[in-house]
């Protein structure tokens, strides 16, 4: 059972899982549009949206809180502050959406595409 459980492990340890949804919240931010498994999709629009939300607020602090969850990248950080966020300044949530594509063809692992919402 999955009682009280806040997110999903991933089946990797929590450092490579935090450098894993950095890594794939940058490609996202920077490409808008981003194919991943299911299971990482669902845990990177969490972390996604947290961002976008952070970055609603733009504010010397929440650029530099966005800069840390980023990993330094000043280019998806100001992608992020001056082209994303200001598409969602009248929406509460709901930022990005998750598209199935089907199984993917080596492992047979489900396929989705994240994309922001226009």
């Amino acid at each position: 059972m999955r009682h009280r459980k806040k997110y999903r492990t991933l089946g990797i340890d929590s450092e490579r899982r935090k450098h894993l949804l950095r890594n794939l919240a940058v490609s996202l931010i920077e490409h808008e549009r981003i194919t991943t498994t299911d299971t990482r999709a669902k845990e990177l629009v969490k972390f996604v949206s947290k961002l976008i939300t952070m970055a609603k607020n733009d504010n010397l602090s929440s650029r530099r809180r966005a800069l840390a969850k980023l990993a330094n990248n000043k280019y998806a950080v100001r992608k992020l502050f001056d082209n994303v966020a200001p598409k969602f300044a009248e929406r509460n949530g709901g930022y990005a959406r998750i598209i199935k594509l089907g199984f993917r063809k080596g492992d047979a692992a489900p396929v989705s595409i994240v994309e922001f919402v226009e």
